[in-house]
This record gives C-alpha cells, sequence and structure tokens, in this order.
C-alpha cells in the first residue's frame, strides 16, 4: 500500500491510523508496564526527587530524538512502494543487484537486523505478557507462584489462536489500544496536576546531570532507559499496512502525548509516595475496583502488543523467502481482502515455543529486560547504517549532510546498545543466541542456492540451439503441454535436458517458466508476466512477484494461456528439479554450510506446494548436485 494519498476521506484516514494504533504502537505503548520501575531500580540508593527527574527527563528526550526525529521524520521515508522494514531497505540500497558479492558486508548487516528482529519477536510476547500478568501479585497478594503459569497459559492461546488470522481480532485492536492510550494520559495527568512539579523534567540538562554525577550507574540506567523506545522499529516495519500519514497522526496526536503524560504521572506519584512504590505503573490507579480494571486493561494491551510482533515476524520471514534468503516454507493467507495477512504454521510453533522457553527461564520482567534491551538496540543500529546509504544512492543527499544526520543517530544508538552490554551475561546473549541461529541460516541458504544456480542452471544451452533440438528427427513430438520450471529466465532448464535425453520426447506445446522476485513489495498486474514465443512450438514465461506476495503458478499460467500460448492446463504436466544434495565437492563454503544446506534442502517446503500446483500433474526428477 503507497502511503495515502490527500484524495483519501477523512474518515478513511481516521480507520488508518484507528488500525495503526492497535497493531503499530502495541509494542512501544505498552512500555510504560515496566521502564520506570526498571529505571527506578538502576538509580543509586538514597536518590530521591532529583533524580528521578533525570530518568523523565532521559525518557523524554529518547522519545523525541529517536522516535519524533529519526524514525517519523526520516526512517518512515525510506519507503520501498509504500513497504518498509529492514528488507525495503535492501532494496533502496542496491546493496544486494545482481553482479554484486552474493553477501557483502552491506547484506551481512540487512541479514543481522532482521534476524535480531525475529529475535524480538520471541522475547516481545514474553516480556510484556509477564509484566502485564505481574501486576495480580499488587491486587491480590501471595499468589506470586501463579504468575508464570498464567503468563504461560496467556501465550499458549495466544499463539493456538494464529492460524484464524488477525482479520477477526484487528476489528478491536485499534479501539483497544485507544482507550489504553486515554487512560495512560488521563492517569498520567491526574498525578502530573497534582504534582506539577515533575514538569521540570522536560529540560533535558537534569538528564545530562543525572548521568555526570553518577557515570558509574550510567550504563545501567540507560540499559533500562531504552525500554521506553523498545517497539520503534515496528512503526517502519508496519508502514505498508497504514502508511505514513496514519502512523505519524497516531504517533503526535495519541502516543506520544499518553506515553508522556503516563511517564511524568509514574514519576509525580513515585516523588509523593517517597520512592516506595512496588510497581509504579499500577501505583497511579487508586487500591480497589480501578486498579483492578486497569491491571485488566494492562494485560489486553500486552496480548496486542504481542501480536504485532507475531504478524511482523510472519511477514519479515516470507520477504526472506521471496528474496532467496530463506528456505520455502508453509505459507497460508488468512484474508483474502489483505493479502498481506498471513500464517506460517512452522515460524508460529518456533514463536509459540520460544516465548513460552523464555517465560520459564527467566521467571520475571525484571530479568527478562536484560535481553530485550541488546535485540533493540541492535536493530537501532542496522537501520541507521543501511539508512546512510539510501539517504546517498536512492535520494542522491551530498555525503556530508547524509553523514552528520546518520552520525547523530548511530551515536544515540551506539550509546544505548553499549549500555546494554553489562547485560550479556544476564540474558542478553538470548537475542544475540536467536540472531545467530537465523542468519546461520540466511546466509547458507543464500550461498547455497547461488552455488547450485552457478553449477546447474547456467548452462550454455541457447534458446535457438532449444528450437533446433525440438523439430531433432530423433526427438518425437507427443500431444499436450509440458511446463519446465527453469530458475534461470535466460537460460534452458536442466529437468528439461534430462527429459529428452531419457525419453527422446517433447511435448507439442512447451513452455520453459520463471519465477522471479522483484525488490518490489508488489508488482502491477500490467508488469506480472512476459511471454515470448522461441519457435516450435516452444515458449518462453516469466512470471513477476514482489517480496511481499507468494507465487500462485496455476494462476499465472491462466494469463499466459490468454495471451496466446496454445495449451490446455489440465492436460498440462509441470516438470521438476529435486535436489539431492551431496557433501565433499569443491564449492566455495565451509563443510558445516554444505552438511546445513543439505539439511535445509531436505526439510523446505516442496516447490509443488508453495507454488500452488495440482500434485496430479507435477513429475519431479532427481538431480544430484555435488557441493
Amino acid at each position: 500500500m503507497q502511503n495515502q494519498s490527500p484524495k483519501v476521506s477523512a474518515a478513511a484516514r481516521n480507520a488508518l491510523t484507528l488500525g495503526a494504533l492497535g497493531v503499530v504502537f502495541g509494542d512501544i505503548g505498552t512500555s510504560p508496564l515496566y521502564t520506570i520501575r526498571e529505571c527506578l531500580r538502576a538509580l543509586p540508593p538514597g536518590e530521591h526527587a532529583q533524580a528521578i527527574l533525570g530518568v523523565l527527563s532521559l525518557i523524554f528526550w529518547s522519545l523525541l530524538l529517536v522516535v519524533s526525529l529519526k524514525y517519523t521524520l526520516f526512517v518512515l521515508r525510506a519507503d520501498n512502494r509504500g513497504e518498509g522494514g529492514v528488507f525495503a531497505l535492501l532494496a533502496l540500497s542496491q546493496l544486494d543487484r545482481p553482479g554484486k558479492t552474493v553477501l557483502n558486508l552491506g547484506v551481512i548487516v540487512v541479514l543481522t537486523g532482521a534476524a535480531m528482529l525475529c529475535g524480538e519477536a520471541i522475547i516481545t510476547p514474553a516480556m510484556t505478557v509477564l509484566s502485564a500478568t505481574e501486576g495480580i501479585k499488587e491486587v491480590w497478594p501471595g499468589v506470586e507462584h501463579y504468575i508464570v503459569p498464567i503468563a504461560i497459559a496467556i501465550l499458549a492461546g495466544l499463539f493456538a489462536f494464529q492460524y484464524q488470522g488477525t482479520k477477526f481480532i484487528g476489528r478491536i485492536f485499534g479501539p483497544v489500544m485507544l482507550l489504553w492510550f486515554v487512560v495512560l494520559g488521563a492517569l498520567g495527568l491526574w498525578h502530573v496536576i497534582k504534582n506539577p512539579f515533575v514538569l521540570h523534567a522536560l529540560n533535558p540538562l537534569l538528564g545530562v546531570e543525572l548521568l555526570v554525577l553518577h557515570p558509574k550507574e550510567s550504563t545501567i540506567l540507560l540499559g533500562s532507559v531504552v525500554l521506553a523506545i523498545t517497539g520503534v522499529e515496528a512503526l517502519y516495519a508496519d508502514m505498508g499496512h497504514f502508511g505514513r500519514r496514519a502512523i505519524n497522526t497516531g504517533w503526535y496526536a495519541v502516543v506520544l502525548p499518553g506515553l508522556t503524560l503516563n511517564y511524568f504521572g509514574q514519576g509525580a506519584n513515585v516523588i509523593a509516595q517517597g520512592g516506595q512504590v512496588e510497581n509504579p505503573f499500577l501505583a497511579l490507579a487508586p487500591e480497589g475496583p480501578l486498579r483492578l480494571a486497569l491491571l485488566a486493561l494492562s494485560i489486553g494491551a500486552a496480548i496486542i502488543a504481542s501480536q504485532a510482533l507475531i504478524s511482523g515476524a510472519y511477514s519479515l520471514i516470507r520477504q526472506a523467502i521471496q528474496l532467496g534468503y530463506f528456505p520455502r516454507l508453509t505459507i497460508k493467507h488468512t484474508n483474502p481482502d489483505q493479502p498481506g495477512q498471513i500464517y506460517l504454521p512452522l515460524v508460529n510453533i518456533t514463536l509459540a515455543l520460544g516465548a513460552i522457553a523464555t517465560v520459564y527461564g527467566f521467571k520475571s520482567s525484571s530479568a527478562l529486560a536484560a535481553a530485550y534491551g541488546i535485540a533493540v538496540t541492535a536493530t537501532m543500529i542496522v537501520t541507521s547504517l543501511i539508512l546512510f546509504v539510501v539517504m546517498r544512492r536512492a535520494w542522491l543527499w551530498p555525503r556530508w549532510q547524509a553523514f552528520l544526520l546518520c552520525l547523530l543517530f548511530i551515536i544515540l544508538d551506539v550509546t544505548f546498545f553499549g549500555a546494554n552490554i553489562h547485560k550479556f551475561a544476564d540474558g542478553g546473549w538470548l537475542p544475540v543466541f536467536i540472531a545467530l541461529g537465523l542468519l546461520a541460516i540466511m546466509t547458507t541458504w543464500k550461498l547455497g542456492k547461488a552455488e547450485i544456480f552457478r553449477r546447474i542452471y547456467a548452462n550454455e544451452i541457447t534458446e535457438s540451439e532449444l528450437s533446433k533440438i525440438a523439430v531433432s528427427e530423433h526427438v518425437t513430438r507427443v500431444r499436450g503441454t509440458g511446463i519446465f520450471m527453469a530458475g534461470n529466465p535466460t537460460g534452458t532448464p536442466l529437468v528439461l535436458l534430462h527429459h529428452v535425453k531419457a525419453n527422446k520426447v517433447l511435448h507439442e506445446t512447451v513452455v520453459l517458466l520463471s519465477i522471479t522476485t522483484d525488490e518490489v513489495p508488489v508488482v502491477a498486474d500490467a508488469d506480472r508476466f512476459t511471454v515470448t514465443e522461441i519457435g516450435n512450438g516452444v515458449w518462453r514465461a516469466i512470471g513477476r512477484y514482489g517480496y511481499m506476495e507468494s507465487p500462485d503458478v496455476s494462476s499465472l499460467m491462466q494469463k499466459v494461456r490468454g495471451a496466446g500460448v496454445p495449451l490446455k492446463l489440465s492436460e498440462a504436466t509441470y516438470y521438476f528439479n529435486r535436489e539431492m544434495i551431496v557433501t565433499g565437492g569443491d564449492t566455495n563454503m565451509l563443510e558445516w554450510q554444505k552438511q546445513f544446506y543439505a539439511f535445509l534442502s531436505r526439510n523446505a517446503r516442496q516447490a509443488r506446494d508453495y507454488y500452488q500446483l495440482p500434485p496430479m500433474q507435477i513429475i519431479e526428477v532427481g538431480l544430484p548436485i555435488q557441493l
């Protein structure tokens, strides 16, 4: 979806903004559940009012500099035909163009960011649900031992219903999150009015003063402050669903005011209570029914925040599959009206097991906070680095201008990242471990596919030679249509040569079909396919899809027939190579990568299912390949 045009009605813009509140801002919107609490624990003993003002100043200016300046003003401009996310940056930066090294440094950096985001998709549900359910002990003391089982049960239920898609539940996400931000702002404003002294925290010097006066604690403190901006990458990753205008409107009109008032309200209440507050968020509401209602609302908001990252992981993995960085997986579309609403069963199971294991292993949101910061800040650094390349290559900015702006962003990002490094042994290893695993999959798959393409598909059989083979006296033409899947849209597929060599026959109509993925989210219908006649009953068809689309070869072939190719789809036979990987060759891959690629290839979703073809019309030819 492109960013909304000014012609869009006010009602449509409001609907998009409401939807953005429910999906885009769920993660960053639930940060008040734990941010102030973790910051207070990082303060030196005995510090009180002045230190709390410094904490509020750091949080407020982090929101302004990172979210308002970096993301809403600059990063959201880096859209690829309306779509955002790290793979949109990859396309705009032109780091993955044909002719370049398969895995250059820029591509590795982008893949690292993608891997970190997937790690965040495991940690975020665990963190938000666990922090919300921990409020139960504030309402019902003595039930601490039930918190982890309740959080696990909520997560299990959340992942169990993913197969139904977000169409139904998405209708209530927006209104619930709107209510959430209104309640955040109202409770915060109430306490700010009672103690307007906290408004002094708008002064950025108070935050700087806190860090200067307490250099030993500054690292720990900044590592807690960064929790206020977790989920900022969701603004960019989900841009394609709602557009930049709706996201900016939601941020400035609803989210930023609500978050600011709530953080300042928590600070005002903590100061009024002399710093003796176990759960600063729930303490905003008076004891009794209001606090119970706030707890229930916070749990609902936490579930919604989890959903945003889960859906984001589905889109991210599909983009990686389309661009050739991930093995084929089963992709199910849950809403025929919204192609972006998808469900990946294997990814869902992996996220569910990862989130539940994280809750069981860490047992408290305070312990899990250590794992949270590293994933967020590492992804922020990747975005800043690739944004510089986009500014130079896509926006044609002067080098000095792009450098100075991105240098500011990188200084902020690296500062926050450095403040989280000390957490590595306490849990920061988790996102790094997850990212390394995903990075190994993506790099190995890309290298393996590139090597196979070089060895197998880039053969020297030209179209003119193929035309001569079609009329050779040694080849018998039989009735029907043979559709041969070609990895190279300019060569002759090896499966056709094997078929002719073994059987000495060729169908009267032969189609060489290649499916390519363009570095755009969605390909226009006018550019969907091209058909050229090679001669002697042989045709070449090329289908083009964006990285946000799933190929549908049956539908494509109907369009090919409509373009004049004489074929009967009911009688067509589709031929595929079935790769049989053998290690021990001389390819430029490490031995463990060869073994790993062989494992991934055996377990990848079969091509006939990925391309949505009728199983009774498929023939697969075994093709041993030594890597």
